[in-house]
């Protein structure tokens, strides 16, 4: 019995301890699938705060768009969660009332404590969990101790009497730039794969050759040299950098004033960057989004080419799926409305019928130029400047076989030859679409003129040369006149 009773004592306590086992696996089990499911998790000591709703925000361009939000408990704590793990940028915690708040990083850690004192941002914040933090930290409190002493610098320079005092505190702020710049090139050198060194690079600019250029030839090399390394350091395959404040000012720079403001440079410059984030999702989303956004509604004539280009090319193949209904139909219809009527390409035949009821076309008119003006009697704004046009026309336009093709856009036929007549615009081609015409286009699914030419207001005018090329559009008439003249300008002085 007592053999029996040692082996039974032994296979309990065997027992026991497996179980033992499989609780803390069991447990184990637990806690991993709780980690996995509460990816992120920031926690907020806020000293100064006793109550309110704090805010989780992260940089996307100029603005901070919310993540999430939390009330902050009596001990001043807030804590933020998701269920995702959070792209990395730049974060910012927004106090309550929404006049105060911290930047952090956000990179490979996901769980970070931060502790902060609304009275110091710069030396009293604390953020723990997180490798990329302590330099972001350090950064701002060296950058804040060198902005004293660069503008304490700068203001003594401004205030100096002597050529020798001047000389001494140009000399002092460019020292201390050089330390400023030798600091963030440690950072890029010593870490290059960091967050920091990611944030660095978005705010470097390219130092030019020529130190104090001299020459226009000189000035030419700088530009080119800052237009060709405009990009160094940055990599279009890491979504990192998009948020950040300095991104997109450093892309809307570029297209708007570094490379040459022409649709085919812009194209070009553009599908190269699309190319090169076509393995990083988020940076290629972003990319196409402010592009479409910037050409849509282009500030310079001709550069809604760029619009129709990357409709052809990326919108209509699918390769925007992040969009609604609703902006996938608003970029589609806008590209149709386009498509037939860019810059240098001929314009449509429009055939329509004259005051007397005859058919004519927009090709019968044998000119140099042909000014198509489309307009509306009712129109207030059409009533002041047809006439004016009229005026521009028969005192300089005419003399240089310009011709105008005016076409009427509303039903307003008794009005519109009742204007006509009042106003002598007999010398003009005027022109009309009946109810029919319009409805035969329609049931034909052919597009009528106001899709053809773009016509969303009134008047519109669109300049055409000798084989009815599209040379401008959508300008006012003393553009218009301006750009006559400087072609008539321009053939005078080749003759």
């Amino acid at each position: 019995m007592g053999d029996e009773q040692h082996i039974l004592n032994t296979f309990v306590i065997l027992l026991i301890k497996n179980m033992k086992r499989s609780i803390i696996l069991l447990l184990t089990f637990f806690c991993f699938a709780r980690a996995e499911a509460q990816l992120f998790k920031i926690t907020l000591h806020a000293v100064n705060y006793k109550s309110g709703v704090a805010y989780l925000a992260y940089y996307m361009g100029k603005d901070l768009d919310a993540e999430d939000s939390a009330a902050i408990n009596i001990n001043g704590v807030a804590v933020f969660t998701g269920k995702r793990r959070l792209p990395g940028g730049i974060y910012s915690i927004v106090f309550p009332g929404k006049n105060k708040a911290v930047d952090f990083l956000i990179d490979t850690e996901q769980v970070l404590t931060i502790k902060a004192d609304t009275t110091d941002l710069v030396n009293k914040v604390t953020v723990t969990g997180s490798k990329a933090n302590p330099a972001f930290f350090r950064y701002q409190k060296f950058i804040a101790e060198k902005g004293k002493e660069l503008n304490r610098e700068r203001t003594s320079y401004m205030q100096a009497t002597t050529s020798n005092d001047s000389l001494l505190y140009e000399n002092n702020y460019n020292t201390l730039f050089q330390q400023l710049d030798k600091y963030r090139d440690s950072i890029i050198q010593y870490q290059p794969n960091s967050m920091m060194t990611v944030l660095l690079n978005a705010m470097k600019e390219p130092t030019p050759e020529i130190k104090k250029p001299v020459t226009h030839a000189d000035s030419i090399a700088n530009f080119n040299y800052y237009k060709a390394h405009y990009w160094d350091g940055i990599t279009f395959m890491d979504e990192r950098v998009i948020r950040t404040p300095f991104f997109l000012p450093k892309l809307e720079r570029y297209y708007r004033q570094v490379i040459e403001q022409n649709a085919d440079t812009i194209i070009q410059a553009s599908d190269y960057q699309m190319l090169l984030a076509r393995s990083c999702p988020e940076m290629y989303k972003f990319l196409l989004n402010w592009l479409t956004d910037e050409y849509i509604n282009p500030k310079y004539m001709g550069e809604d080419a760029v619009f129709v280009h990357l409709y052809n090319n990326y919108h209509s193949k699918g390769l925007s799926p992040w969009l609604s209904q609703k902006q996938d139909s608003i970029i589609s219809r806008r590209a149709m409305m386009l498509m037939s009527n860019l810059i240098g390409d001929q314009g449509a035949d429009l055939h329509l019928l004259d005051t007397a009821g005859k058919a004519t076309t927009l090709y019968d008119v044998n000119a140099d130029y042909t000014l198509i003006c489309f307009w509306d009697p009712s129109c207030g704004h059409c009533q002041k400047l047809v006439p004016e046009i009229d005026s521009i026309y028969n005192a300089s336009w005419k003399q240089h076989n310009l011709k105008v093709f005016a076409v009427l856009t509303e039903d307003h036929v008794p009005e519109w030859k009742k204007y006509i007549h009042e106003h002598h615009l007999d010398d003009w081609v005027n022109a009309y679409e009946t109810k029919e015409m319009e409805d035969a286009d329609y049931a034909a699914q052919r597009p009528d003129f106001k899709q053809l030419y773009d016509v969303t207001i009134t008047p519109t005018l669109f300049l055409l040369d000798k084989e009815k090329h599209i040379i401008a559009k959508k300008l006012t008439w003393e553009q218009i006149d301006d750009f006559l003249h400087v072609k008539w300008n321009t053939k005078t002085a080749v003759n």
